[in-house]
């Protein structure tokens, strides 16, 4: 394997490993320096906590969920740049990158009423109130302090404010959100997939 080819496990073979459970706090972004440092894209409301010194955190690589431990760290323009106990050169440090990084849920704070993590709302159903089926949710984003669902509705995203309004009812546990949207506004708010931004959702902790 070259360097700076990702490393990273097929989806089918983290299953039943925990791993789709498991909440997403950031992405490696690329190598930082010759010491086997990585400069992180968080996707986490806590970063001081999630990447502290000796936490632990999980990648799936070659197979198989990987555990690494966070040696040092530090933060530069709100990223934090962490090296890891167990990579110690460029060329390891290389092949993280695009590796996503994640936390089990037994390690989540717990949350205020109304407030979901993201994981817990990411493959939820979205029906109406009067039954019809619209999608599921592929990502949570937040613009100008707004949260909405973006909805993925037969190869494209409909984007659902996340407000108490329009989504009457939201139940990770049952994999269910339904809405009562305003007249036309699903097929306003219809369009082609585009690239995910990195966004932090307001009522939706990053975990």
């Amino acid at each position: 394997m070259t360097a700076g080819t990702p490393l990273r496990a097929p989806a089918e073979a983290l299953a039943g490993s925990g791993w789709e459970r498991m909440a997403v706090v950031g992405r490696i972004a690329r190598s930082h320096g010759r010491r086997g440092e990585v400069i992180v894209d968080p996707s986490t409301d806590f970063p001081e906590l999630r990447f502290r010194s000796g936490s632990r955190l999980f990648a799936g690589l070659e197979g198989r969920v990987a555990a690494f431990r966070v040696a040092a760290v530090r933060f530069q323009r709100g990223r934090p740049i962490v090296g890891f106990e167990s990579v110690s050169d460029i060329d390891s440090a290389e092949r993280l990158a695009g590796v996503e990084l994640r936390v089990p849920e037994a390690e989540l704070a717990p949350l205020p009423p109304d407030t979901f993590y993201e994981h817990d709302l990411v493959g939820c159903g979205v029906e109406t109130v009067d039954g019809r089926c619209i999608g599921a949710v592929r990502r949570v984003e937040a613009a100008s302090g707004a949260s909405r669902l973006i909805v993925d509705a037969d190869g494209l995203e409909v984007d659902v404010p996340l407000v108490d309004a329009i989504c009457v009812r939201v139940a990770p546990a049952a994999r269910t959100v339904v809405v009562d949207p305003p007249a036309g506004l699903l097929d306003l708010n219809r369009r082609q997939p585009r690239r995910r931004p990195r966004t932090v959702a307001r009522g939706v902790a990053g975990s």
